[in-house]
C-alpha cells in the first residue's frame, strides 16, 4: 500500500515521529472506516489489531458489576488504541466501542510490536504516550469521586468535541450515563443546567456547543490537568 504524503498524516501522534521515521511505518498501516457503534473488542478478547484515528474516535468503557459501565476514555486523532499492546498484553478489560464515525489506520498487533522493536522513535513515542494515558485514568478516577456531575459533564463534552473536531454531535442518554457513572436522570439533570445557561443545546441526544469558552469554565479542573498533560508530550526530550 503506498504510504500517505508526510503532510497528510491525519493522526497526531504519527504526526509526531521524526520525519525519517514516518513513511516506512505508514507503509504498514491499512486504511479502515470506523463505523459508529461498531465494537472493536470485548473484555477479555485478544487484542489482533492496534488503531490510530484520524476522523473517528473510540469509547473505552470498563462494565460494572450490577450490569453498569463507566467510560473511562476517549481516542480519537491525538492517540492510540490499544496502549495495551505496547506494554506486553494480549488481552484488555476494556470494552473498546466506536463513538465517532470516521478514518484511522490500523496494524496487525504483532506486526506493531516487531515496529516498536526496529524503532526507538516509535518505541519512545508510544511509551511517552503511554505515560499520558495512564496519567489521564488516574485523573478521571479523582474526577469521579471529587467533582460536581455538571463540572465532569462539561469536561466530557469538551473531551468529545476535540476528538469529533465538530461543535455538534451525537450523544445517547445511555452514554452520557456511560460518561459519567450515573443514572440517566443524572445525566438529564446536568445537561438541563449547562442547557439552562446557554452553554449548549440538547435535544434527542443532539448535543451543539453553543459557548466552548464558558463550558470551559464550567468544566472541573480535570480538563485543563489532561489538555496539559497531553500538550506535554511532543514537548519531551526525543
Amino acid at each position: 500500500m503506498p504510504h500517505l504524503p508526510m503532510a497528510d498524516v491525519p493522526n497526531r501522534l504519527l504526526d509526531a515521529l521524526p520525519n525519517r521515521e514516518r513513511p516506512r511505518l505508514l507503509d504498514r498501516f491499512e486504511s479502515v472506516d470506523l463505523v459508529f457503534g461498531q465494537c472493536l473488542l470485548q473484555p477479555g478478547d485478544r487484542i489482533n489489531d492496534v488503531y490510530f484515528p484520524s476522523g473517528g474516535y473510540i469509547s473505552l468503557i470498563l462494565p460494572q458489576t450490577r450490569g453498569a459501565s463507566l467510560e473511562v476514555g476517549l481516542v480519537g486523532n491525538e492517540g492510540m488504541w490499544s496502549v495495551d499492546v505496547p506494554l506486553g498484553a494480549d488481552t484488555s478489560q476494556l470494552r473498546a466501542v466506536v463513538q465517532g464515525a470516521g478514518s484511522a489506520l490500523r496494524m496487525k498487533a504483532d506486526l506493531f510490536r516487531r515496529e516498536l522493536d526496529a524503532s526507538a522513535a516509535l518505541r519512545d513515542l508510544i511509551s511517552r504516550y503511554t505515560v499520558v494515558i495512564l496519567q489521564q485514568l488516574a485523573q478521571a478516577a479523582a474526577c469521579m469521586h471529587s467533582h460536581v456531575l455538571e463540572g465532569r459533564l462539561a469536561r466530557w463534552l469538551l473531551m468529545t468535541q476535540d476528538r469529533a473536531h465538530s461543535g455538534s454531535f451525537h450523544l445517547t442518554h445511555e452514554y452520557l450515563a456511560y460518561m459519567l457513572g450515573v443514572r440517566r436522570v443524572g445525566v438529564t439533570v446536568a445537561a438541563s443546567a449547562l442547557q439552562h445557561r446557554k452553554l449548549i443545546a440538547y435535544r434527542r441526544g443532539n448535543i451543539e456547543i453553543l459557548n466552548r469558552p464558558g463550558l470551559e469554565q464550567a468544566a472541573c479542573d480535570c480538563y485543563a490537568a489532561d489538555q496539559f498533560s497531553y500538550g506535554q508530550l511532543t514537548r519531551w526530550p526525543h
